[in-house]
């Protein structure tokens, strides 16, 4: 528990709030991902692609709010669209 200060108690209480909604986020975007990949493994390239432009939205806004880091995104967007354009070939 935080310390007893007013202070201390409302930083602890913004802290759980973000933790949530940064969790939610995250497993928003852990779906999404697995979501494209078992498209691509199925050879459903079209589902993939209409996929990919949210899973790209979520994965930027994610890196601008901090939740990953921007080199992260970067990655994980550079490695779904070398799998969709693989798999379109």
């Amino acid at each position: 528990m935080a310390k007893r200060t007013k202070s201390a108690l409302k930083a602890n209480r913004q802290n759980i709030k973000r933790n949530e909604a940064n969790r939610a986020l995250r497993s928003r975007l852990r779906t999404g991902l697995k979501a494209i990949r078992k498209a691509l493994d199925t050879n459903d390239v079209d589902g993939a692609r209409g996929q990919m432009k949210g899973v790209q939205s979520l994965v930027d806004k994610m890196a601008t709010k901090g939740i990953i880091h921007r080199n992260t995104a970067a990655r994980y967007k550079s490695r779904l669209v070398a799998r969709l354009s693989s798999a379109a070939a």
